[in-house]
């Protein structure tokens, strides 16, 4: 009997994955990871220099991204599907083989492969490698502490609604705000309100080639990378003597 093995990539530069993600990969025969169509996929291109030359692969195609909204009826139906026809695949294939998957950052934190996690239960032995997740390597890369003290750091999904990110952003110390893309106007608007604009970073490919840090109020309000994370530090306490 084999078993599916979700391999967490971490923030996306292959020096930051762990040692047994990076073994595991290194010696994956049938590899499958997610991606959009048309599109090579973040997590394929990451691990592009360390496959074997027969290894079998799976792109796992989502069936829509942005083309409807994440709450539509028929997104949910169309995602639901998608989850349901992997887990079916991953679990005959682990019948006789062990099967990689792949995961951008870590697989428990926001990975679409918890979809799968909760489907393979009881049909197949599944396996998770934890990593550093995105969010990490991004505010590493503004070379500045994120959390001091008693600091409360809050994570928001960008597509939450205009209240909800306000009153969010208005209660946190640190701030990570995930999901950005089309919706950085709208956080943008909402750090305005709290008066944190100021204070916000955007890094972009955090840790991967490419990589862009500015402060979000430099930013013109069109740009709106997908693969981006907004970032505000939390100023908790510290010791530190008077001056």
């Amino acid at each position: 009997m084999g078993k599916v093995i979700c391999a967490g990539l971490g923030p996306g530069d292959p020096d930051l994955m762990s040692v047994k993600s990076d073994r595991t990969i290194r010696g994956a025969k049938h590899l499958a990871f997610f991606r959009k169509k048309g599109r090579a996929g973040q997590a394929r291109t990451i691990v592009k220099d360390m496959l074997r030359e027969d290894v079998i692969e799976y792109p796992m195609e989502y069936p829509v991204t942005t083309e409807l909204r994440f709450d539509s009826d028929e997104y949910r139906q169309l995602m639901v599907d998608f989850y349901a026809e992997w887990a079916d695949r991953l679990a005959e294939l682990a019948r006789d083989h062990e099967v990689v998957v792949l995961c951008e950052g870590d697989p428990f934190f926001y990975g679409s492969f918890m979809h799968l996690h909760t489907r393979l239960q009881g049909r197949a032995e599944v396996e998770v490698l934890p990593a550093i997740p995105g969010m990490v390597g991004c505010w590493n890369a503004l070379d500045t502490p994120f959390t001091w003290g008693d600091d409360v750091m809050t994570v928001l999904m960008a597509t939450l609604p205009d209240d909800e990110l306000v009153a969010h952003m208005d209660r946190a110390d640190a701030l990570v705000v995930m999901k950005t893309g089309r919706n950085m106007p709208r956080v943008r608007a909402a750090l305005e309100q709290v008066g944190r604009l100021d204070d916000a970073w955007l890094v972009e490919k955090g840790t991967m080639p490419g990589q862009r840090v500015a402060k979000l109020a430099d930013v013109d309000v069109d740009d709106c990378p997908y693969f981006a994370i907004v970032l505000v530090h939390g100023q908790g306490r510290r010791p530190e003597a008077d001056t």
